[in-house]
Parts: structure tokens; C-alpha cells; sequence
């Protein structure tokens, strides 16, 4: 067992863990934090993508242990209260979502987007961008849609 200490959603977190842990078990078995989902277990689909200081991470790929003094945000992290976070919003306006199973990876996939190419996202490139998550239900026309407008929000 190892003690780690990280800030999940802006509350600080020690506890003892397996070093084997890995951090999409971490938050979703030992803090309860089920939206981060497991969907392949092979870093293919995006469903359990976190941000790990301000960058997206596939949680599924990665160790608890490798978040020791670190910053993780998870969708649970996004809102404020009853106020949903732009991307939140862009994807509920824009109809992005079926099932939902892929969402919080999109939304924070599509945050690490905005953060690295601002407002300027083209479809080209969000497109490329997301071809690491997969979703099986809408296709992926509301979803860029949906980055597209949450990028404006975001940078306006």
C-alpha cells in the first residue's frame, strides 16, 4: 500500500491505495465519482478521460499513485452547483449526447481542445482531435457542433 495525496475536483484526497491501482478505479470505486467510465480498458474509447493538471489523461492508462501532489478534474468537478459548465451546456443545446456513456470523456476531451487551440477550433481539426473517443450512438455531427459552440462560449 501506498498513501497518495492529490486534489480531486478541488478537495483534497490522502488515502492509502494498491500501487497497481489504476486512477479510473481510483475515482470511481474509492471516491464514488461514476462518471468517469470504463469502456474498453485498452485507452481506446475516451469514455474515462480526466484532466490531470488542466491536461485530459485517459484514466484507464494511468496509475493512482502517478497523480501523487497532482490535479485531477473529473466531469463531478465541472459544474457550480446547479450551473452547468459551458462545454456542459454546448453539448446539451447542440443534442451531443444519446446514451450519455461517452459524454463526460467527450466534454473533457473537448476542453483540452479549447485549451490548446482556443476559440480558432475548425472541424477538421476537432474531428482529429477526437479520434480517440468513441462514441456508438449520435455519430459525431452535434458533437462537433457542440465542441464548436462551447469553444466560443468558453473564449468569449
Amino acid at each position: 500500500m501506498t498513501c497518495v495525496t492529490m486534489c480531486i475536483n478541488g478537495e483534497a484526497v490522502t488515502e492509502d491505495i494498491e500501487d497497481r491501482t489504476l486512477l479510473v478505479d481510483f475515482l470511481r470505486v474509492r471516491r464514488r465519482l461514476t462518471g468517469t467510465h470504463v469502456g474498453c480498458d485498452t485507452s481506446q474509447c475516451g469514455a474515462c478521460v480526466v484532466h490531470v493538471d488542466g491536461e485530459a489523461i485517459k484514466s484507464c492508462a494511468m496509475l493512482a499513485v502517478q497523480c501523487e501532489g497532482r490535479e485531477v478534474t473529473t466531469i463531478e468537478g465541472l459544474a457550480e452547483g446547479e450551473n452547468l459548465h459551458a462545454m456542459q451546456k454546448a453539448f446539451h443545446e447542440c443534442h451531443a449526447l444519446q446514451c450519455g456513456f461517452c459524454t463526460p470523456g467527450m466534454i473533457l476531451s473537448a476542453l483540452d481542445m479549447v485549451r490548446r487551440h482556443g476559440a480558432a477550433l475548425d472541424e477538421a481539426t476537432i474531428r482529429h482531435e477526437l479520434e480517440g473517443n468513441i462514441c456508438r450512438c449520435t455519430g459525431y455531427e452535434n458533437i462537433v457542433k457542440a465542441i464548436r459552440q462551447g469553444a466560443q462560449e468558453i473564449s468569449a
